[in-house]
């Protein structure tokens, strides 16, 4: 653990600098080679940092943590080359890459969304699902802070397509949807969006305006919504205004006393970097109330950092079932066997965690440990990459995961966001496996008794998600199934969702239908910190 630790302080002192190692570093030039003396030749490729940092719009002054922007003046092309190079160096699938011209795409963005396999698994989804870009301040606030523009509800939407429905999942405390007036709760179905009929319109327009309002980009967007509460028959108009809205990881920790004995429920929802504090709490709190099983609910968690869903999985399991084994082994493409080729360190497979790293709570504090052989986890197709290694590092160590709930959406890769000119880039660079080494499934985790295409098996019942009661609720479907399953061992009939052999989304959308999820939800590697979201 020593080492690892030291590693990662090694990171936070040099974040920044990680991005740049990945593509040989950052030049020594401070002039652009001339548009005209860039010529392609397919199949060869130039060393990516001949390129880093040169941009066409370069930026001035220092980023949130104070860190000078390194840009210099150049162009498009430019940028372009430096995603071919740096994908074809670090691309987990570099050779299922159509290797094209850059100078023929004026938009570095269009030029990275064909940087990217189109092979598909076996259930006929695209392997790679996971290829996006955000504004790299936006992302910073976002990552390190949890904050985001919003309303603070999380929505799911149940049909993207006419007829589509849309529900309120949960929210966050003290933010707009929480406002007087407004008090969103979990089943309230959003029916109108600034005029726009959600369930039937189809037209580009109309979509645009439902996207709009429901994931605003800025602070201070207004939209009027038209909604109808869970138990209601009648409709009701609101207004939001979006805001800087800070997401707990840790929405909701409680204990549940049954037949099986009490039960521990904890609401996990992201791997940010606040999430280190929140986790510590709440498993404290667990353990004073010695629980005999635990719930985790993981069906809204897209992934994060990679180390927090490793403290977890420790706490979850203890020293004696993780002590010197791997939580999760990070694999490179065939170019890089042994080394990071973005932090350039030898690869060491990331640990069980068994103290707390700094990420915002104290360094070097013991973790506490629940020491359980089993754990019921509660999923749906948005527990995705960190979510899932949990899953994947605990059945790496034998300790029993029922999955109680639908497939999840099948991410064991991760990748380095790496910006460059103010955009950042996130592009499939590694695949993990846990102790046993196992890593495949890319068609995700599937509850035993699920009926049509599945991913990898896992104990548990099939249950779809019950959005007509609050999270927590132990009449909850979910939750009712996995305490009836501590009790009885037996599942109630299949309800929850398979793999969707049409989850393939590139976050452009077309008329009739609208985003099926966040790419906030994504998971990733976060300066240099192994991270799945």
């Amino acid at each position: 653990m020593k080492k690892f630790t030291q590693t990662l302080t090694q990171i936070f002192t040099i974040a920044s600098l990680f991005l740049f190692i990945g593509c040989g570093g950052s030049g020594s030039d401070d002039e652009a080679p001339s548009d005209d003396s860039l010529t392609w030749t397919q199949n060869v490729f130039e060393n990516a940092s001949q390129f880093k940092n040169f941009c066409q719009a370069p930026r001035s002054g220092s980023d949130s943590n104070g860190t000078p922007y390194p840009d210099k003046q150049g162009s498009s092309l430019h940028e372009n080359y430096w995603l071919r190079s740096w994908s074809n160096n670090t691309y987990l699938w570099y050779d299922e890459i159509t290797d094209v011209n850059p100078s023929g795409f004026s938009s570095p963005l269009d030029y990275f969304s064909i940087l990217r396999t189109t092979a598909l698994t076996q259930s006929g989804t695209a392997k790679d699902q996971f290829h996006f870009t955000y504004d790299t301040d936006v992302w910073q606030q976002l990552t390190q802070s949890g904050i985001s523009a919003g309303y603070g509800a999380d929505f799911t939407i149940l049909s993207s397509t006419p007829p589509r429905k849309i529900v309120v999942a949960y929210t966050e405390e003290n933010s707009p949807a929480t406002a007087d007036g407004v008090n969103l709760l979990r089943g309230t179905e959003i029916i109108t969006v600034d005029g726009v009929d959600v369930i039937n319109s189809s037209d580009q327009t109309s979509v645009n305006t439902l996207n709009a309002g429901l994931f605003p980009e800025d602070v201070g967007e207004e939209h009027v919504f038209i909604v109808r509460d869970v138990g209601s028959n009648e409709n009701r108009t609101i207004t939001m205004t979006s805001a800087a809205v800070t997401t707990r990881p840790v929405n909701l920790t409680t204990t549940i006393d049954t037949d099986a004995g009490k039960v521990g429920y904890l609401l996990f929802n992201t791997h940010i970097a606040t999430a280190e504090q929140a986790l510590l709490g709440a498993v404290n709190q667990l353990a004073q109330a010695q629980i005999d099983e635990l719930v985790l609910d993981l069906r809204y968690n897209g992934g994060g950092l990679l180390a927090i869903a490793s403290q977890l999985s420790y706490m979850i399991a203890g020293s004696t079932a993780t002590q010197n084994k791997v939580f999760d082994k990070t694999i490179f493409n065939d170019k890089h066997p042994s080394i990071n080729p973005v932090t350039g360190e030898a690869l060491i497979p990331t640990p069980f965690i068994d103290e707390t790293l700094g990420f915002s709570a104290n360094p070097g504090q013991a973790l506490p440990a629940l020491n359980l052989s089993r754990i019921f986890i509660l999923s749906t197709g948005g527990t995705c990459s960190a979510s899932e290694a949990i899953i994947n590092g605990l059945r790496g160590v034998d300790v029993e995961v029922v999955l109680i709930g639908s497939t999840t959406c099948g991410k064991p890769y991760g990748f380095y966001p790496t910006d460059n000119c103010g955009t950042t880039y996130f592009t499939v660079q590694f695949k993990g496996e846990n102790d046993k080494g196992f890593g495949d499934y890319s068609d995700g985790f599937t509850p035993m008794n699920s009926t049509g295409t599945v991913g990898s098996l896992v104990p548990g019942c099939s249950v779809a998600d019950d959005f007509s009661l609050p999270l927590g609720n132990p009449e909850e479907a979910q939750l009712a199934a996995a305490i009836n399953y501590m009790q009885t061992d037996s599942c109630p009939s299949p309800t929850g969702q398979s793999k969707s052999t049409n989850s393939q989304k590139n976050y452009k959308f077309s008329a009739g239908e609208l985003a099926v999820q966040n790419p906030k939800k994504l998971m990733l590697k976060i300066n240099g910190v192994p991270t799945k979201q």
